[in-house]
């Protein structure tokens, strides 16, 4: 999330900067229907002098060479572009940083989701959408060295349908989240929450083991149970039956009892020891840490 941000600011000051840059030529334009970038010009009787950005030099030509009037039409036409720009860069600051209020289902008293499609957690406190990861598929190495070196289909296969990152990057402060996905194809319905492995720089969300011309290979995830119920039309909510440990997990959608790897990944932090009735001392946060499988 911290890298998206970064890289939205970059858009917006590159956008704001590159229309400041560009103020400060213009174009002359001659008779011969050319014309190049200068910083300034002005008419001394008749010749023309301007400051060539091409060149970085001061130059003169007979003022019967240039165009004034396609000067002029281009200073226009390039005026204009620059206001384009400038509001595309207010537009798109105004996108990411001014806070816009969730016009959706309300949830809780004064809590809406957001209007659009997504997969929402609400951790009781606030409205968080999460992101769709796109998992990958890899080999288990040692395993197809082993089944080279023995002969027949005596060890099975077998891969892993990882998420790289040892972390989400997007983290819910509650053990007993909620979970809302408006969708108009029904995607609610299908979704499973998964409870990912910890690996080394990655998150395993699915072990796929098979052995070669012997039956469908088998895939293996900790599935979390979870009660689906449908609120509104496109609108699904999702519990857990059980409060969720610390650690990593995913909202995947089951096709046909298929895991598909595009997921909404996330990271369970975990909960207040306590709630605070005085607003003294912070709550303390309660944290675990999973075995990692290297």
């Amino acid at each position: 999330m911290k890298c998206r941000f970064i890289f939205a600011l970059a858009i917006v000051a590159g956008l704001l900067a590159g229309a400041h840059l560009a103020r400060a030529g213009e174009q002359l334009c001659f008779k011969d229907g050319t014309c190049q970038p200068v910083k300034s010009y002005e008419v001394q009787g008749d010749r023309v002098r301007y400051y060539s950005l091409d060149r970085s030099a001061w130059e003169e030509v007979p003022a019967g060479l240039v165009d004034f009037e396609a000067t002029k039409r281009a200073k226009l036409e390039e005026e204009s572009s620059h206001k384009e720009e400038r509001d595309s860069a207010r537009k798109l600051d105004h996108e990411l940083f001014e806070k816009v209020e969730n016009q959706g289902f309300e949830i809780a008293p004064g809590v809406r989701l957001p209007g659009d499609d997504g997969v929402f957690a609400y951790d009781g406190m606030r409205v968080i959408r999460l992101l769709q990861s796109s998992a990958e598929i890899v080999k288990d190495k040692k395993r197809a060295a082993l089944t080279i070196a023995i002969p027949g289909p005596l060890l099975k296969s077998r891969a892993f349908v990882i998420l790289q990152g040892e972390r989400s990057p997007v983290r819910v402060m509650a053990i007993e989240p909620v979970f809302y996905v408006q969708s108009s194809d029904g995607l609610g319905a299908n979704l499973a929450l998964i409870s990912l492995k910890a690996r080394k720089d990655s998150r395993q969300v699915e072990k796929v083991e098979w052995r070669a011309g012997l039956g469908k290979p088998a895939e293996l995830h900790e599935s979390v149970p979870l009660q689906h119920t449908q609120i509104a039309p496109g609108l699904f909510k999702l519990t857990a039956t059980q409060p969720l440990d610390p650690g990593e997990y995913a909202l995947a959608e089951l096709i046909q009892k298929k895991l598909n790897i595009e997921v909404w990944d996330f990271g369970v932090e975990g909960a207040p020891a306590r709630v605070p009735t005085d607003f003294g001392e912070p709550p303390k946060i309660r944290r675990t840490e999973k075995p990692r499988e290297d």
